[in-house]
Order: C-alpha cells, then structure tokens, then sequence
C-alpha cells in the first residue's frame, strides 16, 4: 500500500477510512454509523471490513494473534484495489489490530481513532475485562445457544444509552443466524486478545482516544494509560457504554471533527 502521507489531514477529514469492530462483532454491527460518518464528511471513503471469524469471514478459524487479523485486513483492503495510506477508525478489538497495523506499517496509515480498547501494558486483566461481566461472558460464549438471548446480553452489557435494545437485539439474532461465529473462534479471539501487549515504540503520531467514563466491559483505566503512555489526546464521553458508535455515534463524529481542526492548525 503506497500513497501521499497524510491524505486524511489536508484541511478536511478526507481520504479513506477503515473501520473495524470488536470481539465477536461484524461490520453489520456498526448500523448507521459508516452512512453517518460519510455524511458527515462527504470527501470520505468509509470501507468496513470483518476479522477472520467473523461476519462475511465466518467460516474462517480466527487467528490466534492480532497481527494475523491486521494482515487479513491489509489483504482485504488490496483486494478492493485501495492502495492506501488510510485512516483507521476501531473499537475494542479492533483498535488492537489498528495499533499493531500502525506498528508493522507505520506509512500506510494517515491517522487512527481508537475507541474503548485496551492492552496487556495498559491494564490488569480484571481492567480488561471487568470481572462483574465474567458470569455472563461464559454463559454467552459457550452455554447460550439461543442467538437472541445472546445478543440481548451483549447489548445489556455495552451499551448505556441506546433506546431500542429489544429490537436491536432481533436484528442482530438474524445476524447472527446468517453469519455467526463460532464458538471455537470466539474463544480464540478472546485468547488474542489476552495475549496483545504494546509495541515497545510510539506506533504513530496522529492517534485520536476514545473512551467511555461507564463502559462495563472494559475499564477506561486502559485507554487512559495507552494515551498517556504515548501521548494521544484523549476525549471522553460521560454517559456511554463500551459499544460508543452505538450509544453516541454523533460525538464519535464531533470529537473527530474538532481533532482534525487542532490537526490542521497545529
């Protein structure tokens, strides 16, 4: 992936953005937020991939580390003939394989916003994964066969503000059903997951951080400390769950668009 640097930062949010989701999530689950985010800014490309496991990729073994996610994602995005560089813009998981994508190939990135994601160096394992939820993650990853009442669980836990969980929830059973992921790579991914620790270097310059002040899922503690430890800017929303793009995805849009303006005149 060749290309200028910095296409996403030129006065305006431009450019490509790649957008990946979390654990056990597909690129359906970001809803509005791709048609809202190009609407918000229209000199955008918005491309929403899935991991290995997941989604369109269900029927594929997820890999047992980030960077072989990372370089799927690389792969993916090669085969829609987007040579790049991009801008990144992922949650929990998937802001894991947004940093190891910066690590590994630093000039195919413009920018990234990393969103309620965590790391070995960035939190204890109950800051990672906060232990009120453990009960409920066991019963939905391996007891749970019944796709509604798992997605109404995941939705119970991350998200704070959303006004509608119970027909969202049917909505996200249908995909589950058409596409679902195993439990075989649910658990593999949660292993990649535990195992992710920080690149020893600043993986870029230009990173946004996002977290949630209520997140349930993970503890903020872990985005505070990845800012800190790099200096990234970091915003947080008040009220939201670890699901942000669902419960606020306006401010997602606003924090961005302020970001790219102190970008612009720094």
């Amino acid at each position: 992936m060749t290309g200028s640097v910095n296409a996403g930062f030129q006065g305006k949010v431009m450019g490509d953005w790649v957008l990946l989701r979390g654990l056990v999530r597909q690129q359906k689950h970001w809803e509005q937020f791709p048609q809202r985010f190009a609407e918000a800014f229209p000199e955008a490309r918005v491309h929403t991939l899935d991991l290995p496991g997941n989604g369109l990729l269900c029927d594929r073994p997820s890999p047992l580390t980030v960077r072989e996610m990372m370089e799927s994602a690389r792969q993916q995005l090669q085969a829609k003939g987007i040579a790049g560089p991009v801008n990144l813009l992922a949650i929990s998981l998937g802001g894991m394989v947004a940093i190891e994508w910066m690590h590994r190939h630093r000039h195919e990135v413009d920018a990234a916003v990393i969103i309620n994601s965590s790391m070995r160096d960035a939190g204890t394992l109950f800051d990672r994964l906060q232990p009120a939820n453990y009960p409920a993650i066991l019963k939905n990853l391996l007891l749970e066969r019944d796709p509604l009442s798992r997605e109404q669980l995941i939705l119970d836990i991350s998200s704070n503000l959303y006004p509608h969980k119970q027909e969202l929830a049917r909505k996200w059973s249908g995909y589950a059903t058409t596409h679902p992921t195993r439990t075989r790579n649910a658990l593999r991914q949660l292993l990649a997951a535990a195992r992710y620790s920080a690149p020893k270097r600043r993986p870029h310059d230009r990173v946004l951080v996002l977290n949630s002040a209520h997140d349930r899922l993970v503890n903020p503690v872990c985005s505070e400390r990845m800012a800190q430890r790099w200096n990234w800017p970091l915003r947080t929303h008040p009220r939201a769950g670890h699901d942000l793009p669902l419960d606020d995805g306006a401010w997602i849009l606003e924090q961005i668009k302020q970001w790219q303006q102190e970008q612009t005149a720094s």
